[in-house]
Protein backbone atom coordinates (compact mmCIF):
# COMPACT_ATOMS: atom_id res chain seq x y z
CA UNK A 1 0.00 0.00 0.00
CA UNK A 2 2.81 2.42 0.88
CA UNK A 3 4.57 1.63 -2.40
CA UNK A 4 1.40 2.34 -4.38
CA UNK A 5 0.98 5.63 -2.53
CA UNK A 6 4.55 6.64 -3.38
CA UNK A 7 4.05 5.75 -7.04
CA UNK A 8 0.80 7.73 -7.15
CA UNK A 9 2.55 10.74 -5.61
CA UNK A 10 5.39 10.43 -8.15
CA UNK A 11 2.93 10.26 -11.05
CA UNK A 12 1.19 13.40 -9.83
CA UNK A 13 4.54 15.15 -9.44
CA UNK A 14 5.78 14.30 -12.95
CA UNK A 15 3.71 15.59 -15.89
CA UNK A 16 4.70 12.58 -18.00
CA UNK A 17 4.48 8.83 -17.63
CA UNK A 18 7.70 7.02 -16.80
CA UNK A 19 6.55 4.04 -18.87
CA UNK A 20 6.38 6.24 -21.99
CA UNK A 21 10.11 7.12 -21.83
CA UNK A 22 12.40 5.12 -24.10
CA UNK A 23 15.16 2.94 -22.71
CA UNK A 24 17.84 5.33 -23.99
CA UNK A 25 16.46 8.26 -22.01
CA UNK A 26 15.95 6.09 -18.92
CA UNK A 27 19.58 4.98 -19.02
CA UNK A 28 20.74 8.54 -19.74
CA UNK A 29 18.74 9.95 -16.86
CA UNK A 30 19.99 7.29 -14.43
CA UNK A 31 23.65 7.69 -15.46
CA UNK A 32 23.43 11.48 -15.45
CA UNK A 33 21.88 11.43 -11.99
CA UNK A 34 24.60 9.14 -10.66
CA UNK A 35 27.43 11.16 -12.22
CA UNK A 36 26.03 14.51 -11.08
CA UNK A 37 25.45 13.14 -7.58
CA UNK A 38 29.03 11.86 -7.39
CA UNK A 39 30.32 15.17 -8.72
CA UNK A 40 28.38 17.20 -6.15
CA UNK A 41 29.53 14.88 -3.35
CA UNK A 42 33.13 15.29 -4.50
CA UNK A 43 32.68 19.05 -4.69
CA UNK A 44 31.35 19.27 -1.16
CA UNK A 45 34.13 17.03 0.13
CA UNK A 46 36.75 19.10 -1.63
CA UNK A 47 35.36 22.35 -0.30
CA UNK A 48 35.21 20.95 3.22
CA UNK A 49 38.78 19.69 3.04
CA UNK A 50 40.02 22.85 1.32
CA UNK A 51 38.29 25.37 3.61
CA UNK A 52 40.23 24.86 6.84
CA UNK A 53 43.78 24.59 5.37
CA UNK A 54 43.25 27.67 3.19
CA UNK A 55 41.91 29.68 6.14
CA UNK A 56 44.84 28.70 8.38
CA UNK A 57 47.43 29.37 5.68
CA UNK A 58 45.95 32.75 4.80
CA UNK A 59 45.69 33.80 8.45
CA UNK A 60 49.31 32.82 9.11
CA UNK A 61 50.52 34.79 6.09
CA UNK A 62 48.72 37.92 7.27
CA UNK A 63 49.89 37.35 10.84
CA UNK A 64 53.49 37.05 9.63
CA UNK A 65 53.07 40.26 7.63
CA UNK A 66 51.73 42.07 10.72
CA UNK A 67 54.48 40.74 12.96
CA UNK A 68 57.18 41.76 10.50
CA UNK A 69 55.66 45.20 10.11
CA UNK A 70 55.33 45.56 13.88
CA UNK A 71 58.94 44.54 14.45
CA UNK A 72 60.20 46.92 11.77
CA UNK A 73 58.17 49.85 13.10
CA UNK A 74 59.30 49.15 16.66
CA UNK A 75 63.02 49.38 15.84
CA UNK A 76 63.12 52.45 13.59
CA UNK A 77 62.88 56.08 14.51
CA UNK A 78 60.09 58.36 13.42
CA UNK A 79 62.03 59.68 10.41
CA UNK A 80 62.89 56.21 9.08
CA UNK A 81 59.36 55.02 9.84
CA UNK A 82 58.00 57.15 6.98
CA UNK A 83 60.48 55.64 4.55
CA UNK A 84 59.64 52.14 5.82
CA UNK A 85 55.93 52.66 5.27
CA UNK A 86 56.59 53.87 1.73
CA UNK A 87 58.75 50.82 0.99
CA UNK A 88 56.07 48.45 2.28
CA UNK A 89 53.48 50.13 0.12
CA UNK A 90 55.63 50.05 -3.04
CA UNK A 91 57.10 46.58 -2.69
CA UNK A 92 54.51 44.56 -0.76
CA UNK A 93 51.37 46.61 -1.44
CA UNK A 94 50.92 46.93 2.29
CA UNK A 95 49.89 50.23 3.79
CA UNK A 96 50.47 51.16 7.41
CA UNK A 97 48.26 53.87 8.89
CA UNK A 98 47.83 55.29 12.37
CA UNK A 99 44.64 54.13 13.99
CA UNK A 100 42.57 57.02 15.30
CA UNK A 101 40.00 56.66 18.11
CA UNK A 102 37.26 57.96 15.83
CA UNK A 103 37.84 55.48 13.00
CA UNK A 104 34.73 53.59 11.91
CA UNK A 105 35.09 50.03 10.70
CA UNK A 106 33.08 46.94 9.73
CA UNK A 107 34.22 43.51 10.98
CA UNK A 108 35.64 40.99 8.55
CA UNK A 109 32.89 38.40 9.19
CA UNK A 110 30.62 38.55 6.14
CA UNK A 111 30.89 34.79 5.60
CA UNK A 112 32.18 31.63 7.26
CA UNK A 113 35.61 32.01 5.67
CA UNK A 114 35.95 35.59 6.96
CA UNK A 115 34.91 34.61 10.47
CA UNK A 116 37.46 31.78 10.48
CA UNK A 117 40.21 34.19 9.33
CA UNK A 118 39.28 36.71 12.02
CA UNK A 119 39.31 34.09 14.77
CA UNK A 120 42.68 32.70 13.67
CA UNK A 121 44.29 36.16 13.41
CA UNK A 122 43.01 37.07 16.88
CA UNK A 123 44.53 33.89 18.24
CA UNK A 124 47.87 34.44 16.48
CA UNK A 125 48.23 38.19 17.16
CA UNK A 126 46.71 38.30 20.62
CA UNK A 127 43.67 39.83 22.21
CA UNK A 128 42.74 43.30 21.06
CA UNK A 129 43.44 42.53 17.41
CA UNK A 130 40.86 43.93 15.06
CA UNK A 131 40.11 42.46 11.62
CA UNK A 132 37.94 44.65 9.39
CA UNK A 133 36.81 44.67 5.80
CA UNK A 134 36.17 48.40 5.69
CA UNK A 135 37.66 51.36 7.59
CA UNK A 136 36.28 54.87 7.14
CA UNK A 137 34.49 53.71 3.98
CA UNK A 138 37.59 52.20 2.35
CA UNK A 139 37.43 48.54 1.37
CA UNK A 140 40.25 46.08 2.03
CA UNK A 141 41.65 43.68 4.59
CA UNK A 142 42.42 45.80 7.67
CA UNK A 143 44.24 44.45 10.71
CA UNK A 144 44.46 46.63 13.79
CA UNK A 145 47.51 46.05 16.04
CA UNK A 146 49.41 47.78 18.82
CA UNK A 147 53.03 48.79 19.39
CA UNK A 148 53.14 49.79 23.01
CA UNK A 149 50.55 52.50 23.37
CA UNK A 150 50.45 53.29 19.67
CA UNK A 151 47.71 51.79 17.49
CA UNK A 152 48.06 51.11 13.79
CA UNK A 153 46.09 49.77 10.85
CA UNK A 154 47.67 47.39 8.33
CA UNK A 155 45.86 47.44 4.99
CA UNK A 156 46.47 44.71 2.42
CA UNK A 157 44.71 43.23 -0.60
CA UNK A 158 41.82 40.88 0.42
CA UNK A 159 42.83 38.53 -2.41
CA UNK A 160 45.71 37.38 -0.22
CA UNK A 161 43.25 35.49 1.95
CA UNK A 162 40.28 35.13 -0.41
CA UNK A 163 38.69 31.75 -0.96
CA UNK A 164 38.17 30.47 -4.46
CA UNK A 165 35.67 32.79 -6.09
CA UNK A 166 32.14 31.52 -6.58
CA UNK A 167 32.31 32.27 -10.30
CA UNK A 168 35.30 29.94 -10.62
CA UNK A 169 33.43 27.19 -8.85
CA UNK A 170 30.39 27.69 -11.08
CA UNK A 171 32.49 27.59 -14.26
CA UNK A 172 34.19 24.35 -13.32
CA UNK A 173 30.95 22.91 -12.02
CA UNK A 174 29.26 23.71 -15.35
CA UNK A 175 32.11 22.13 -17.32
CA UNK A 176 31.99 19.00 -15.16
CA UNK A 177 28.19 18.81 -15.47
CA UNK A 178 28.37 19.15 -19.25
CA UNK A 179 31.01 16.44 -19.51
CA UNK A 180 28.95 14.22 -17.20
CA UNK A 181 25.82 14.63 -19.33
CA UNK A 182 27.75 13.93 -22.54
CA UNK A 183 29.38 10.90 -20.93
CA UNK A 184 25.98 9.65 -19.75
CA UNK A 185 24.59 10.06 -23.28
CA UNK A 186 27.55 8.13 -24.73
CA UNK A 187 27.20 5.31 -22.22
CA UNK A 188 23.42 5.15 -22.72
CA UNK A 189 23.92 4.96 -26.49
CA UNK A 190 26.50 2.17 -26.14
CA UNK A 191 24.06 0.23 -23.97
CA UNK A 192 21.03 0.97 -26.15
CA UNK A 193 22.60 0.46 -29.61
CA UNK A 194 22.65 -3.38 -29.52
CA UNK A 195 19.05 -3.37 -28.29
CA UNK A 196 18.08 -1.02 -31.12
CA UNK A 197 19.66 -3.35 -33.66
CA UNK A 198 17.87 -6.30 -32.06
CA UNK A 199 14.58 -4.38 -32.25
CA UNK A 200 15.11 -3.68 -35.97
CA UNK A 201 15.97 -7.32 -36.63
CA UNK A 202 12.91 -8.50 -34.69
CA UNK A 203 10.71 -6.16 -36.77
CA UNK A 204 12.15 -7.67 -39.96
CA UNK A 205 11.41 -11.17 -38.68
CA UNK A 206 7.87 -10.09 -37.80
CA UNK A 207 7.41 -8.86 -41.38
CA UNK A 208 8.63 -12.22 -42.71
CA UNK A 209 11.98 -10.96 -44.07
CA UNK A 210 14.13 -13.76 -42.67
CA UNK A 211 16.95 -13.57 -45.22
CA UNK A 212 17.92 -9.96 -44.44
CA UNK A 213 18.23 -10.59 -40.69
CA UNK A 214 21.76 -11.09 -39.45
CA UNK A 215 23.21 -9.58 -36.28
CA UNK A 216 26.94 -9.22 -35.74
CA UNK A 217 28.30 -12.37 -34.13
CA UNK A 218 31.84 -10.99 -33.66
CA UNK A 219 31.16 -8.17 -31.20
CA UNK A 220 33.55 -7.95 -28.27
CA UNK A 221 30.89 -8.04 -25.54
CA UNK A 222 30.27 -11.67 -24.59
CA UNK A 223 26.62 -11.28 -23.56
CA UNK A 224 25.64 -9.35 -26.70
CA UNK A 225 27.53 -11.82 -28.90
CA UNK A 226 25.62 -14.74 -27.37
CA UNK A 227 22.28 -12.94 -27.87
CA UNK A 228 23.13 -12.17 -31.51
CA UNK A 229 24.17 -15.76 -32.20
CA UNK A 230 20.98 -17.09 -30.62
CA UNK A 231 18.79 -14.61 -32.52
CA UNK A 232 20.44 -15.43 -35.87
CA UNK A 233 19.94 -19.14 -35.24
CA UNK A 234 16.30 -18.56 -34.33
CA UNK A 235 15.74 -16.43 -37.48
CA UNK A 236 17.26 -19.14 -39.67
CA UNK A 237 15.07 -21.81 -38.10
CA UNK A 238 11.96 -19.66 -38.48
CA UNK A 239 12.83 -18.98 -42.12
CA UNK A 240 13.31 -22.68 -42.77
CA UNK A 241 10.03 -23.49 -41.03
CA UNK A 242 8.25 -20.85 -43.13
CA UNK A 243 9.69 -22.27 -46.33
CA UNK A 244 8.68 -25.79 -45.33
CA UNK A 245 5.16 -24.60 -44.52
CA UNK A 246 4.78 -22.83 -47.87
CA UNK A 247 6.16 -25.83 -49.72
CA UNK A 248 3.80 -28.16 -47.89
CA UNK A 249 0.76 -25.97 -48.63
CA UNK A 250 1.78 -25.62 -52.26
CA UNK A 251 2.10 -29.39 -52.54
CA UNK A 252 -1.28 -29.91 -50.89
CA UNK A 253 -2.86 -27.38 -53.21
CA UNK A 254 -1.38 -29.02 -56.29
CA UNK A 255 -2.28 -32.54 -55.18
CA UNK A 256 -5.87 -31.61 -54.27
CA UNK A 257 -6.78 -29.48 -57.27
CA UNK A 258 -6.14 -32.24 -59.81
CA UNK A 259 -8.64 -34.71 -58.30
CA UNK A 260 -11.06 -31.83 -57.67
CA UNK A 261 -11.00 -30.98 -61.38
CA UNK A 262 -11.67 -34.63 -62.25
CA UNK A 263 -14.49 -34.80 -59.70
CA UNK A 264 -16.15 -31.73 -61.17
CA UNK A 265 -15.89 -33.14 -64.68
CA UNK A 266 -17.34 -36.46 -63.59
CA UNK A 267 -20.16 -34.69 -61.73
CA UNK A 268 -21.03 -32.62 -64.78
CA UNK A 269 -21.10 -35.74 -66.99
CA UNK A 270 -22.51 -38.46 -64.77
CA UNK A 271 -25.00 -36.88 -62.35
CA UNK A 272 -28.38 -36.59 -64.01
CA UNK A 273 -30.20 -34.79 -61.22
CA UNK A 274 -29.60 -31.09 -61.89
CA UNK A 275 -30.18 -30.06 -58.24
CA UNK A 276 -27.79 -32.67 -56.88
CA UNK A 277 -25.26 -31.79 -59.54
CA UNK A 278 -25.44 -28.11 -58.58
CA UNK A 279 -24.93 -28.89 -54.88
CA UNK A 280 -21.94 -31.11 -55.65
CA UNK A 281 -20.38 -28.44 -57.87
CA UNK A 282 -20.87 -25.86 -55.09
CA UNK A 283 -19.12 -28.17 -52.61
CA UNK A 284 -16.20 -28.65 -54.98
CA UNK A 285 -15.94 -24.89 -55.55
CA UNK A 286 -16.00 -24.28 -51.79
CA UNK A 287 -13.11 -26.73 -51.30
CA UNK A 288 -11.20 -25.01 -54.10
CA UNK A 289 -11.86 -21.57 -52.53
CA UNK A 290 -10.66 -22.87 -49.16
CA UNK A 291 -7.43 -24.03 -50.76
CA UNK A 292 -6.99 -20.56 -52.27
CA UNK A 293 -7.47 -19.05 -48.81
CA UNK A 294 -4.79 -21.31 -47.39
CA UNK A 295 -2.37 -20.21 -50.10
CA UNK A 296 -3.17 -16.53 -49.57
CA UNK A 297 -2.55 -16.79 -45.85
CA UNK A 298 0.70 -18.70 -46.38
CA UNK A 299 2.14 -16.01 -48.67
CA UNK A 300 5.56 -15.35 -47.01
CA UNK A 301 7.27 -12.61 -48.98
CA UNK A 302 7.04 -8.91 -48.04
CA UNK A 303 5.10 -6.75 -50.46
CA UNK A 304 6.61 -4.20 -52.84
CA UNK A 305 5.12 -0.82 -51.98
CA UNK A 306 3.99 1.47 -54.77
CA UNK A 307 1.52 4.32 -55.23
CA UNK A 308 -2.01 2.96 -55.70
CA UNK A 309 -5.24 4.69 -56.64
CA UNK A 310 -7.42 3.81 -53.63
CA UNK A 311 -10.81 4.45 -55.28
CA UNK A 312 -9.85 2.40 -58.35
CA UNK A 313 -8.65 -0.48 -56.19
CA UNK A 314 -11.94 -0.56 -54.25
CA UNK A 315 -13.97 -0.42 -57.46
CA UNK A 316 -11.95 -3.31 -58.91
CA UNK A 317 -12.75 -5.40 -55.82
CA UNK A 318 -16.45 -4.53 -56.14
CA UNK A 319 -16.49 -5.50 -59.85
CA UNK A 320 -14.77 -8.79 -59.02
CA UNK A 321 -17.80 -9.77 -56.92
CA UNK A 322 -19.85 -9.88 -60.11
CA UNK A 323 -22.84 -7.91 -61.37
CA UNK A 324 -25.32 -10.45 -59.96
CA UNK A 325 -23.81 -10.38 -56.47
CA UNK A 326 -26.31 -9.33 -53.74
CA UNK A 327 -23.92 -6.55 -52.70
CA UNK A 328 -24.57 -2.81 -52.64
CA UNK A 329 -21.41 -0.76 -52.09
CA UNK A 330 -21.39 3.01 -51.56
CA UNK A 331 -17.88 4.34 -52.19
CA UNK A 332 -17.05 7.85 -50.93
CA UNK A 333 -13.36 8.26 -51.74
CA UNK A 334 -11.78 11.30 -53.38
CA UNK A 335 -10.55 10.59 -56.91
CA UNK A 336 -6.94 11.63 -56.17
CA UNK A 337 -6.52 9.57 -52.98
CA UNK A 338 -3.39 7.43 -53.21
CA UNK A 339 -1.82 4.98 -50.76
CA UNK A 340 1.42 3.02 -50.59
CA UNK A 341 1.20 -0.73 -50.90
CA UNK A 342 0.96 -3.67 -53.24
CA UNK A 343 -1.92 -3.39 -55.72
CA UNK A 344 -2.65 -7.14 -55.80
CA UNK A 345 -2.50 -7.44 -52.01
CA UNK A 346 -4.69 -4.37 -51.45
CA UNK A 347 -7.28 -5.64 -53.97
CA UNK A 348 -7.28 -8.97 -52.13
CA UNK A 349 -7.82 -7.10 -48.85
CA UNK A 350 -10.95 -5.34 -50.09
CA UNK A 351 -12.20 -8.49 -51.79
CA UNK A 352 -11.96 -10.42 -48.53
CA UNK A 353 -13.71 -7.65 -46.60
CA UNK A 354 -16.54 -7.53 -49.15
CA UNK A 355 -16.77 -11.32 -49.13
CA UNK A 356 -16.99 -11.22 -45.35
CA UNK A 357 -19.90 -8.76 -45.64
CA UNK A 358 -21.62 -11.03 -48.17
CA UNK A 359 -21.32 -13.98 -45.83
CA UNK A 360 -22.27 -12.41 -42.53
CA UNK A 361 -23.98 -9.03 -43.09
CA UNK A 362 -26.94 -9.64 -45.35
CA UNK A 363 -30.18 -7.92 -44.47
CA UNK A 364 -33.71 -9.41 -44.45
CA UNK A 365 -33.90 -8.96 -48.24
CA UNK A 366 -30.69 -10.92 -48.75
CA UNK A 367 -28.66 -7.85 -49.78
CA UNK A 368 -25.40 -6.85 -48.08
CA UNK A 369 -24.97 -3.07 -47.88
CA UNK A 370 -21.47 -1.71 -47.38
CA UNK A 371 -20.28 1.89 -47.06
CA UNK A 372 -16.63 2.71 -47.87
CA UNK A 373 -15.13 6.04 -46.74
CA UNK A 374 -11.60 7.44 -46.71
CA UNK A 375 -10.14 10.19 -44.52
CA UNK A 376 -6.81 11.83 -45.38
CA UNK A 377 -4.37 12.39 -42.52
CA UNK A 378 -0.84 13.78 -42.32
CA UNK A 379 1.06 10.62 -43.27
CA UNK A 380 -1.76 8.09 -43.47
CA UNK A 381 -5.14 7.36 -45.02
CA UNK A 382 -7.86 5.92 -42.81
CA UNK A 383 -10.31 3.73 -44.75
CA UNK A 384 -13.52 2.50 -43.09
CA UNK A 385 -15.83 -0.23 -44.43
CA UNK A 386 -19.12 -0.46 -42.58
CA UNK A 387 -21.74 -3.14 -43.15
CA UNK A 388 -25.32 -3.15 -41.84
CA UNK A 389 -25.36 -6.65 -40.44
CA UNK A 390 -26.01 -7.77 -36.85
CA UNK A 391 -22.48 -6.97 -35.69
CA UNK A 392 -20.26 -9.08 -33.43
CA UNK A 393 -20.31 -9.57 -29.67
CA UNK A 394 -17.68 -7.69 -27.67
CA UNK A 395 -16.16 -11.01 -26.50
CA UNK A 396 -15.58 -12.23 -30.08
CA UNK A 397 -14.27 -8.97 -31.59
CA UNK A 398 -10.60 -9.46 -30.51
CA UNK A 399 -10.57 -12.97 -32.01
CA UNK A 400 -11.94 -12.19 -35.49
CA UNK A 401 -8.46 -11.75 -37.02
CA UNK A 402 -7.22 -15.07 -35.63
CA UNK A 403 -6.87 -17.85 -38.23
CA UNK A 404 -9.80 -20.31 -38.46
CA UNK A 405 -12.00 -18.30 -36.07
CA UNK A 406 -15.57 -17.62 -37.17
CA UNK A 407 -18.05 -15.52 -35.26
CA UNK A 408 -21.00 -17.39 -36.75
CA UNK A 409 -23.08 -17.38 -33.62
CA UNK A 410 -23.00 -13.60 -33.49
CA UNK A 411 -23.73 -13.08 -37.19
CA UNK A 412 -25.18 -15.89 -39.31
CA UNK A 413 -24.73 -19.58 -39.91
CA UNK A 414 -22.72 -19.06 -43.08
CA UNK A 415 -19.74 -21.32 -43.52
CA UNK A 416 -16.20 -20.32 -44.40
CA UNK A 417 -12.57 -21.15 -43.82
CA UNK A 418 -12.13 -18.61 -41.04
CA UNK A 419 -9.11 -17.10 -42.80
CA UNK A 420 -10.62 -14.04 -44.52
CA UNK A 421 -10.00 -11.44 -41.82
CA UNK A 422 -6.72 -13.11 -40.81
CA UNK A 423 -5.52 -12.68 -44.41
CA UNK A 424 -6.64 -9.03 -44.37
CA UNK A 425 -4.84 -8.35 -41.09
CA UNK A 426 -1.64 -9.99 -42.30
CA UNK A 427 -1.67 -8.25 -45.69
CA UNK A 428 -2.34 -4.81 -44.19
CA UNK A 429 0.48 -5.32 -41.68
CA UNK A 430 2.88 -6.27 -44.51
CA UNK A 431 2.04 -2.96 -46.19
CA UNK A 432 2.86 -1.02 -43.01
CA UNK A 433 -0.76 -0.46 -42.01
CA UNK A 434 -3.15 -1.57 -39.30
CA UNK A 435 -6.59 -3.18 -39.15
CA UNK A 436 -9.07 -2.39 -36.36
CA UNK A 437 -12.50 -4.01 -36.07
CA UNK A 438 -15.31 -2.47 -34.01
CA UNK A 439 -19.07 -2.41 -33.86
CA UNK A 440 -21.08 0.56 -35.09
CA UNK A 441 -23.37 2.09 -32.44
CA UNK A 442 -26.35 1.72 -34.78
CA UNK A 443 -25.51 -1.85 -35.77
CA UNK A 444 -23.09 -3.50 -38.14
CA UNK A 445 -19.35 -4.11 -38.17
CA UNK A 446 -16.74 -1.46 -39.05
CA UNK A 447 -13.37 -2.48 -40.51
CA UNK A 448 -10.96 0.44 -40.15
CA UNK A 449 -7.77 0.26 -42.22
CA UNK A 450 -4.89 2.67 -41.63
CA UNK A 451 -2.69 2.74 -44.74
CA UNK A 452 0.41 4.74 -45.64
CA UNK A 453 -0.37 7.81 -47.68
CA UNK A 454 1.07 7.82 -51.19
Amino acid sequence: MKRRNRLAWLNRLMPFSWQSISLFWRNWFALALILLGCMLAWLQSYRALEFEPRALQSARQVASLVNLSRAALRHVDSIARVSLMKSLLDEEEVQIAVREPGDSYQPYDQDAFGRRISAELTQLLGRGTLVARQVNGREGLWVGFRIGREQFWLLTDPKRVGAVERGTWLVWLGIAALLSLLGAALLARLVNLPLKRLQTAAAQVREGDFDAVRLDETVATHEIREVNIGFNRMARQLGQAEQDRVLMLAGISHDLRTPLARLRLEVELSVADETARGHMVEDIEQVDATINKFMDYARPLPVQRERIDLAGCVNDAVRACGPRSPLQVSVRIAADTQVLGDAVELRRVFSNLLENALRYARGPDGTARVEVDAELQAQQVRVTLRDHGPGVSAQQLPHLTQPFFRGDAARTTASGSGLGLAIVNKAVARMGGQLVLRNHPQGGLIAELTLLRG
